[in-house]
């Protein structure tokens, strides 16, 4: 069948659950000889008319536009170009306000200066003024350091459910020339972690080097990592792929809230000296600009502190299992229920497929949701009433109902060149549709085009 025709296809329960009588509605949206490139959250705008995107290739990060499509009548719309050589992508939306937020390249970049983990920032455009961007984060790349500006580049930004905050992940320009230099000073490495950017900018740096610039935001990191865990210990060597624990923070064992959290992937090395990730919370203050003994801008051979008041916590101890730790393949973002009450995450079970699991973020046994026969092959996203998972699983776009574990099958079953990308598989605000990814075409001519699919 033709891929720019509707089509329609049954809902079909995985494994020996059965059958499902209802159907469902498969659309293309994207039909360009281009790639079109959904973020794995908040691909959907506010109210739930748009879809924003990038247009990428391959594994490459060489897209030079944010667009948008119209779920409903398949317009598009021109959100922001990159000039001067940069590249942008990794889009997603304000949960209010008509704002997308994406990683920017480096302008006019040069062998030495080339876009990389430790160059690049966030960018900031609202799309009823589409083609300015205003600087998420200032980057002060020589001392002298400010509170507030990062040293290096941040990656995947999300805002929180409110919208008034970012969280993304870092790694550290300064950090990483050190090493790169054997007759470096004794340093902290550059690690991977977990940083917030809040609105109490803007951020005025030094024009020490010449690729330093302002931001709007102050940005601070939140996590901490240590260049060499103790075996069994819960210090990490790199915290990523984050998410906001829950619209609303959650509620503490004594009963109080804690408004806002993050939970990620802490990589840890356990007491046989193997590395595995483990899931961890960052607990955060309601002020982030207050330095909490260590500088909150770094030092020229250490890393920017976490602000006062936050604290970071290990929530799951998985070394002991057959397969340990959080599931890396495929890769995914940690995503909590609405409620804040479960945190959700892939892991082997004790047969090795990769199943839907959940721990509270007050911590103690983890909870498997999921009881498939393949494994889940994406990251997921859960629906606004808390009730659905979201994922692709052999071959066909999933939901999961969250309080037993059943999944069923959205789309048809299809064969390798036809099946949704394992990659994004995102709920819209309302929960009654999911945007995917499939590659749509012939030989060298396929191309990463945009469905979406709408729940029976």
């Amino acid at each position: 069948m033709n891929t720019n025709q509707l089509i329609i296809m049954s809902t079909i329960l995985i494994g020996a659950i059965g059958l499902s009588a209802s159907s469902n509605v498969d659309r293309q949206l994207t039909t360009n000889a281009q790639g079109h490139v959904l973020t794995n959250i908040n691909a959907w705008s506010a109210d739930g008319q748009w879809l924003a995107y990038d247009v990428r290739t391959g594994d490459s990060f060489n897209g030079s536009r944010i667009e948008q499509v119209n779920v409903r009548t398949g317009e598009v719309r021109h959100i922001y170009t990159a000039v001067n050589g940069a590249m942008c992508g990794v889009v997603t939306c304000h949960p209010i306000e008509p704002l997308v937020i994406f990683i920017h390249g480096p302008e006019h970049p040069s062998p030495d200066w080339e876009y990389s983990f430790v160059h690049r920032r966030g960018a900031v455009v609202d799309t009823r003024r589409p083609g300015v961007a205003r600087p998420l984060d200032a980057m002060n790349y020589a001392p002298p350091f400010v509170a507030g500006a990062l040293r290096g580049g941040s990656h995947v930004h999300v805002f929180s459910p409110d919208g008034s905050w970012v969280s993304f992940t870092y790694e550290d320009a300064v950090l990483a020339r050190l090493d790169a230099d054997l007759s470096a000073p004794k340093h902290e490495p550059n690690q991977r972690n977990v940083g917030v950017a809040v609105p109490s900018g803007p951020v005025q740096v030094s024009q020490s080097h010449r690729r330093s610039h302002d931001g709007d935001w102050f940005s601070v990191l939140v996590t901490r990592t240590v260049g060499h865990p103790q075996p069994g210990s819960d210090e990490i060597s790199k915290a990523f792929e984050e998410g906001w624990v829950g619209r609303d923070g959650y509620v503490r064992a004594d009963g109080t809230r804690q408004r806002r959290a993050l939970a990620f992937q802490g990589l840890v090395t356990a007491p046989n000296g193997r590395q595995h990730a483990e899931v961890f919370i960052v607990d955060l203050s309601d002020d982030l600009t207050r330095a909490g003994g260590t500088p909150l801008e770094g030092t020229p051979t250490t890393l920017p502190a976490p602000p006062l008041g936050v604290k970071q916590r290990r929530l799951t101890f998985t070394a002991d299992r057959k397969f340990p730790g959080v599931a890396q393949s495929p890769r995914h973002w940690l995503r909590t229920s609405p409620d804040g009450t479960q945190i959700g995450f892939l892991m082997p079970d004790e047969s090795g497929i990769v199943q839907l699991w959940t721990v509270s973020p007050l911590g103690g046994a983890p909870r498997q949701v999921t009881r498939n026969e393949t494994d889940i092959a994406s990251a997921f996203t859960w629906s606004a009433d808390g009730r659905w998972a979201s994922h692709i699983m052999d071959g066909s776009v999933c939901v999961t109902e969250m309080t037993n574990g059943r999944t069923q099958r959205l789309t048809a079953k299809g064969n390798a060149a036809e099946a949704p990308l394992p990659s994004a598989c995102v709920f819209s605000p309302d929960g009654r549709e999911i945007a995917y990814m499939r590659a749509v075409g012939a030989d060298s001519e396929r191309f990463t085009q945009i469905f979406v699919v709408t729940l029976p």
